[in-house]
């Protein structure tokens, strides 16, 4: 069975079993058809949950099962057999479909689960021209209890990682942030590995005994926040069981007498239009810290308020600097009822980029909107990274003479929770915006070198920012991937900023990674050393020929081993679109992924050049859109499973004027994922496909087809 949505696996296979367990039970159906049951539609529903089971009695040949509820039911989640895919339309309709056909004397199960008890579950079955065989409703009795049933589903599942009745628990009920827990669960699969998580940080592993049953202990980070996380234990197939529980603090209480002075970070000196603040401090224990802050004409524009922990830590929600915000010096007072703090601050205007979230916090399935100003007349390149620093979205946009900007981004319902960054770069000018989804956002780490390569005799300048004051941790990876040298500790300024400069005598000519980091917190970097301009012949190719706007490009080649070059993105009329500084590896190969087709881009055939000394090599490519005759399909790497951890890709079909049958191939020719692409208004297809856990390194063939046209592409899977 293949999962679609969110309805547990060992829900709905216990029903299963119960459907073959319980064959007597009578089933009630109500055929359109008044001269006899061609199409039989029966189920059986266990309180919200109902299996449904389509039999062709008929002479035609059923490739699409549609079902819909009453006016007052709504679907919740739905799973089907393999070889089936499942949507559900805006108007609640679930629409089954297949590549494979059920055949007279076939059948095929669905489960579905509703938001309460159902009286009947309406259904249609289609052809493969979708012409309707035939239309009914069924109407399913009760579940009657099976005797020793929990034995017979424990037996089914042997080898599975949970049941139904697994559960688990932490001891103690109430624990603390950086304390040990003990964990004991039982009920799950025998001999099984599973991972502990605290929402999205893994803090270890464990394996289940022969009866399903395992004790544990794990630490929870000492930087966790005190606030309400869900443990989740996940198996090696994604399904995951978790329990939801406010941390405390440890209670290292200080009595009220201690001298614990008033104090307040995360304000610098000078601030800008847009800055996303995080402001905390020391105060007296158990106390309240008001800040009061004040304008340029003396008046209050603006108060706040916290509350201390036992040991005196205070800290505000964040802030972000109104984009209207006048010019000037403005103070701020902060008091916690027994001593007054006064902070100073100019609002300067010396920022180029000057961009803030609409919200500092967005749900999943909201559209993240950011809206700012930038140099006018010139273009600016967003890059979009997830809480793990990993690149999702990325653009190019050209900036009117207004110099106002906008940036947008889709979320789904599975998109990861936490902070996100948006990196602004418009010439030598590059600004960090961030944003929350599911929850407010906190300062990462982040790491720039001043250039990508360097000569021995040289030394490094990192530009390093996080949260105010925050101690980072700074280690260099060498070319063989070992730690070089000590672990450094950086203290950033008041502003959240720091420089460290790396000597690099002794460094060996190679590529080398710079991890800064803070807690779980970390940010990495690439730079190089005493790479060369390359005297070789140079070989490039993308990874397909046609793009659409927004499309990104991935760009591999071959030059001389760590060889120092130089990518241009050229439009139709020979206008520089991008440039990137990128290398060869040591054995010579060229991986390069941050080039992206801008949304507003032209149709016709642009040129991407690699230079390296006097050597180059062009690749030509062609920017299709959807008024282009004929059927194009793109893909790219889409967002993560939040609750799995499955990567996914997105796959994008323009200029169809059908239904689409989408399939996945590998170098081999083995077909390893197959789809129904649902047509929308504009003829465009979008569909996310989870990449199978087994899936091998290497270069894959999407292809979409209907029965008049075809389009595919390429994406090599790292």
């Amino acid at each position: 069975m293949m999962e679609l949505n969110c309805m547990s696996r060992s829900s709905t296979r216990g029903i299963f079993l119960s459907v073959a367990l319980l064959f007597s039970v009578v089933l009630v159906m109500f055929p359109s058809d008044a001269h006899g049951e061609e199409i039989s539609v029966t189920s059986i529903a266990l309180e919200e949950t109902t299996v449904l089971e389509l039999t062709n009695d008929s002479t035609e040949e059923i490739s699409t099962l549609r079902i819909w509820l009453g006016s007052d039911f709504n679907f919740k989640s739905f799973k089907t057999e393999k070889g089936w895919t499942g949507e559900k339309n805006a108007q609640g309709v679930i629409i089954f479909t297949s590549s494979k056909v059920i055949k007279p004397g076939e059948s095929v199960k669905f489960g579905v689960k509703t938001d309460k008890p159902n009286e009947g579950i309406n259904w249609k079955v289609l052809d493969k021209k979708d012409t309707q065989i035939d239309t009914g409703k069924s109407i399913a009795k009760d579940l009657p209890p099976v005797k020793n049933l929990d034995q017979i589903q424990s037996s089914e599942n042997t080898g599975k990682s949970m049941l139904t009745e697994s559960t688990f628990r932490v001891v103690p009920e109430k624990p603390n942030s950086g304390s040990t827990i003990r964990v004991t669960g039982d009920n799950f699969g025998s001999s099984q590995e599973f991972d502990f998580f605290i929402d999205t940080k893994k803090i270890g592993s464990f394996e289940t005994d022969k009866d399903g049953h395992f004790i544990t202990t794990m630490k929870i980070p000492e930087n966790q926040d005190a606030d309400r996380v869900d443990f989740k234990i996940v198996g090696k197939n994604g399904e995951e069981k978790k329990i939801s529980i406010r941390l405390g603090v440890i209670d290292n209480r200080i009595p009220a007498s201690s001298d614990i002075p008033l104090t307040v970070k995360g304000i610098p000196g000078t601030i800008h239009r847009g800055d996303f603040l995080e402001i905390f401090g020391t105060a007296t224990p158990g106390s309240g810290v008001t800040i009061e802050i004040y304008g340029l004409d003396g008046e209050i524009i603006r108060t706040r308020a916290a509350e201390t922990d036992s040991k005196g830590n205070w800290k505000l929600e964040p802030l972000l600097v109104p984009l209207d915000r006048p010019f000037g010096k403005y103070t701020g007072i902060i008091s916690d009822g027994r001593a007054n703090e006064s902070v100073y601050w100019e609002l300067s205007s010396d920022k180029k980029i000057i961009i803030v979230p609409t919200s500092l916090k967005f749900d999943q399935g909201e559209t993240m909107k950011f809206n700012g100003t930038a140099l006018p007349n010139i273009p600016v390149e967003f890059v979009l990274e997830d809480p793990l620093g990993k690149e999702i979205a990325s653009d190019i946009i050209q900036v009117d003479g207004s110099g106002n900007v906008k940036y947008e981004h889709p979320t789904t319902q599975n998109t990861l929770k936490g902070t996100y960054t948006l990196i602004a770069t418009q010439e030598e000018n590059k600004e960090f915006i961030y944003a929350g989804v599911g929850q407010l956002p906190t300062i990462p780490v982040n790491l720039k070198f001043d250039k990508l390569n360097y000569k021995t005799s040289e030394s490094a300048v990192i530009t390093l920012s996080g949260k105010a004051s925050e101690i980072i941790s700074l280690l260099i990876i060498d070319p063989s991937d070992k730690q070089k040298g000590e672990s450094l500790s950086i203290t950033l300024q008041p502003d959240g900023r720091g420089t460290h400069t790396l000597d690099l005598q002794g460094y060996s000519s190679g590529i080398y990674t710079a991890v800064a980091s803070k807690g779980n917190v970390k940010s990495t970097e690439i730079f190089t050393v005493g790479l060369q301009i390359g005297s070789g012949s140079i070989d490039i190719n993308t990874t397909k020929v046609a793009y659409s706007p927004g499309d990104p490009i991935l760009v591999l080649g071959d030059a001389g081993s760590n060889v120092l070059l130089t990518l241009t993105l050229l439009d139709e009329d020979g206008k520089v679109i991008k440039v990137k500084e990128t290398f060869s590896n040591k054995d010579g190969r060229i991986f390069e992924s941050e080039f992206r087709i801008p949304s507003d881009a032209e149709p016709g055939t642009w040129t991407l050049n690699a230079k390296s000394g006097s050597n180059y090599d062009n690749v030509k490519i062609d920017i299709v859109t959807s008024a282009v005759e004929g059927m194009g399909v793109s893909v790219e790497q889409g967002e993560k499973i939040a609750s799995t951890g499955t990567e996914t890709l997105q796959i994008k079909v323009f200029g169809a004027e059908q239904n689409v049958k989408i399939v996945v191939v590998s170098e081999s020719g083995e077909v390893i994922g197959e789809m129904n692409g649902i047509i929308a208004d504009d003829g465009r297809i979008d569909m996310v496909w989870p990449i199978p856990n087994d899936t091998e390194p290497g270069t894959y063939t999407i292809r979409a087809s209907t029965a008049s046209d075809s389009a595919e592409t390429t994406y090599e899977l790292q």
